[in-house]
């Protein structure tokens, strides 16, 4: 059979159990870069972990950053123009914390690196939402600069660690289904088109691509490995980054997949990976399967499911603190090596669509 690329972690699925949420070392202290809805879950989940400090946050305003840290409890709070008024990015000060241990990024793609690099070189551990940067260049320089610093660095791609994944894995690794010959993967959903938003503005860093593409990558990288070629097409708003794409990966052993994300329609949001005995198909959405459909020659069929804490981002988070406490500066699960080999692909997939961003023509890194 051919061998996941990704190795199980059978410890990530145990369900609820307290000790999920146990402090494991000494307690970490966050400081939170955003203030908008993706930074107010994953910051719900994080305030779940025993060893977790919730000390400090940094937002663009002033009322935004203070609502933030009274709603969750933080220490204290920073903003564009500073605490005291005077002029600077919030973020600035808030890397210069020295109460802060690690800081969590959430805010749009293009903003990703600079504030990433800011943290690194004030000598604090980073988790930075995916997509991790705009472009490989500046992926490479991110990890090259944890790296010569020793600190710890990760892409946030939480669906890495959730139950139903790492359980598909599992299922996978002990031949159940036999050889994985083809995966399926869509996720999407209807954005209103608003070339003002962030999810559409080239500026950004928009598109289906970098906001929604590693979910349904998730399942192929994680079962075939890295593809030996990719073949990308999509369709492009009127300023030019991708309402839907669909990505063809083929693979040395002849195994191929094909994933769909979308912003302009519904769909199944499944993943489906079929292999000589059987196939595995999630239930609920791709990137957070709650169950897992497992069916073996033509009649065996059986459904599993999983209940865990909060929304399910407490896995990474647990994640990026044992890993921090143990002295590691990368995680096993979510290597910095399979973020620029994905980055390098994002990139390859845009040339071919004929994306472009501002970040693509920068020089300083």
């Amino acid at each position: 059979m051919t061998t996941p690329r990704f190795v199980p972690r059978p410890d990530w699925y145990d369900t609820f159990n307290p000790e999920t949420l146990a402090a494991t070392g000494t307690p970490l202290r966050w400081g939170v870069v955003a203030t908008g809805g993706i930074a107010g879950t994953v910051t719900a989940d994080l305030a779940l972990l025993e060893d977790a400090v919730l000390q400090s946050v940094s937002s663009r305003s002033k009322a935004s950053a203070e609502a933030f840290a009274a709603k969750f409890g933080f220490a204290s709070s920073y903003y564009d123009g500073g605490t005291d008024g005077t002029a600077g990015a919030g973020y600035l000060q808030l890397v210069s914390d020295p109460a802060v241990d690690v800081v969590y990024i959430a805010t749009p793609h293009a903003q990703h690196y600079d504030i990433a690099k800011a943290a690194l070189e004030a000598g604090k551990h980073v988790l930075c939402e995916k997509a991790l940067t705009i472009t490989a260049a500046e992926a490479r320089a991110l990890i090259e600069l944890a790296r010569s610093r020793k600190l710890f660095l990760m892409e946030a791609v939480w669906a890495r660690f959730v139950p139903g994944f790492q359980r598909a894995l599992e299922i996978i690794e002990s031949g159940e289904i036999g050889e994985v010959k083809w995966v399926l993967a869509d996720l999407g959903f209807p954005a209103p088109l608003d070339d003002t938003a962030r999810i559409w503005a080239p500026a950004d860093g928009g598109g289906a691509l970098l906001d929604i593409s590693v979910y349904p990558l998730l399942w192929a990288w994680g079962t075939l490995g890295k593809p030996a070629s990719v073949s990308a097409t999509g369709e492009l708003t009127a300023l030019g980054v991708d309402a839907q794409n669909t990505l063809t990966l083929g693979y040395e052993s002849g195994a191929q997949a094909q994933l769909i994300s979308y912003l302009s329609s519904h769909g199944p949001r499944v993943a489906t990976v079929s292999g000589t005995k059987g196939y595995i198909e999630t239930v609920d959405s791709v990137n957070n399967p709650k169950g897992l459909r497992v069916s073996v020659g033509w009649s065996e069929e059986r459904t599993e499911r999983f209940e865990y804490p909060g929304s399910g981002y407490t896995y990474q988070l647990r994640e990026v603190t044992r890993s921090i406490q143990a002295g590691l500066t990368e995680s096993a699960t979510m290597p910095l090596d399979d973020s620029l080999a994905i980055m390098e692909l994002f990139d390859e997939a845009r040339r071919q669509m004929g994306v472009s961003y501002p970040n693509d023509a920068r020089t300083d890194v």
